[in-house]
């Protein structure tokens, strides 16, 4: 069966769906949002019927059937290019797998890389009136896995809003069936309200963004505490290019302080490549032309960023060593995250023409009880270096905020304590001497 063949959308039920899995093959279910969820239960019930079922998805905003029915690992195997929440719970139960990745880049993978799936398998809008299928926010790299899959399948659900965008969707000559599904709310992620040190931070960076910025805004509080700080900073005519639309970012648009007047590719739209938030995030987006939900190899790959004048990106991490070094999606060899975007955002804010990039971080974090400094003399064995010490530009904590880029060893490590908590900071200097990091005629 050719992958490239016209195809005719026929409608199916979803255990017939299910059926047409076999034993050994590879099964894609997309990401995010596009992830079905009739046609998971439906394979779930097939779990005593069939052997090494590989699932390959992203970021699974709800418990996903065929882990549950299959606690041992003996039938489907599941692996992952982010982890959310749910995921990194069944990353540590041993029932997935981390998939190493920059997100930007895996359009190429299925292309170039990965043997075709036997089945793809997402989650769409029903078609409308030209039998157009949106992705709603879920653009990512769906259509790069279409290209590919020998069969193609999608389970409609109503409740995905009408997302404008690039390639945003299948056509019905692209695609194989259909199952008809809905009737569940759209999942939401929670909004975490900012912390105090949430606030410390984004007022650092918020004193970098001027009038005409193009922003990039990765997940989590202290990213979502800018766009906050920024709705009554006076700035103005904001631009963003970014990978993740969060509720943050749609709070400047209502506020009218993201026009997009000033970006040099697609002015007058925000450009993302897929969005998670609360339902109003939802409600914004729907037949919305101000948004534009477009592939990740069009909003992630550097050279793609750059074009943007004046782009800041600004990004989570949880561990920076004195070299700067930053390990964002681990924590010793247990995975919790993903390398994302961020990287690639690193580096596509640094090439912009004006632009600045910023990794960001509390300066401690507490577990059972023990504070620890996140700014260490080398990282805990087993963290995975999300962004090598030489793409570093800004590094913000709530103690100050420094640059890396033309520095030296030495003063790199003078600049990291400088940031790190006060408590932690004459030990990290004793420690940087003891393993010459800081050499004793360093000024």
């Amino acid at each position: 069966m050719s992958a490239s063949r016209q195809r005719t959308a026929r409608p199916i039920s979803a255990e017939d769906a299910a059926g047409l899995v076999r034993s050994g093959d590879w099964v894609d279910y997309g990401a995010v949002l596009c992830q079905p969820d009739l046609f998971d239960h439906a394979l779930a019930a097939r779990v005593g019927e069939l052997e090494n079922v590989n699932i390959r998805a992203c970021l699974s905003v709800r418990p996903r059937a065929v882990l549950e029915a299959d606690p041992r690992r003996e039938h489907f195997h599941f692996f992952n290019w982010h982890f959310g929440g749910y995921d990194r719970k069944r990353g540590d139960a041993g029932l997935q797998n981390y998939i190493p990745c920059n997100l930007g880049e895996i359009p190429d993978y299925y292309r170039r890389f990965i043997d075709p799936p036997e089945v793809l398998a997402i989650k769409t809008r029903p078609p409308d009136a030209n039998g157009f299928f949106n992705f709603g926010p879920a653009n990512l790299w769906h259509g790069a896995v279409t290209e590919r899959a020998r069969t193609v399948i999608v389970e409609t659900d109503p409740a995905i809003p009408l997302v404008h965008g690039i390639d945003n969707g299948l056509h019905a000559d692209q695609i194989d069936y259909v199952i008809e599904g809905g009737g569940l709310p759209l999942p939401e992620l929670p909004n975490a309200a900012p912390s105090e040190i949430d606030r410390a931070v984004a007022e650092r960076i918020g004193a970098e963004i001027e009038d005409g910025t193009c922003l990039q805004i990765g997940i989590g509080a202290m990213p979502n505490a800018v766009c906050s700080l920024l709705i009554d900073s006076g700035v103005r005519d904001l631009g963003v290019h970014t990978e993740m639309l969060t509720d943050g970012i749609i709070d400047l648009h209502r506020a009218g302080v993201v026009t997009g007047a000033r970006k040099n590719v697609n002015p007058g739209k925000v450009v993302y490549s897929f969005g998670l938030g609360s339902q109003r995030l939802y409600e914004a987006i729907d037949d919305n032309p101000d948004f534009s939900c477009q592939p990740v190899d069009m909003t992630n790959l550097p050279h793609m960023i750059m074009r943007n004048d004046r782009l800041v990106t600004i990004n989570n991490t949880t561990q920076m060593d004195l070299q700067g070094q930053a390990s964002s999606e681990s924590s010793g060899h247990r995975h919790i995250s993903g390398t994302g975007g961020q990287l690639q955002f690193v580096r596509g804010g640094y090439a912009s023409r004006g632009g600045k990039s910023f990794i960001c971080m509390s300066s401690t974090h507490e577990r059972n009880g023990v504070r620890s400094s996140r700014v260490v003399l080398h990282l805990t064995p087993g963290n995975v270096v999300t962004a090598p010490r030489s793409d570093i530009m800004y590094v913000v904590t709530e103690y100050g905020l420094v640059n890396l880029k033309g520095k030296s060893i030495p003063e790199r490590a003078r600049a990291m304590i400088s940031i790190a908590h006060p408590d932690f900071r004459e030990d990290l200097e004793r420690d940087a001497r003891a393993n010459g990091l800081i050499p004793r005629a360093f000024f």
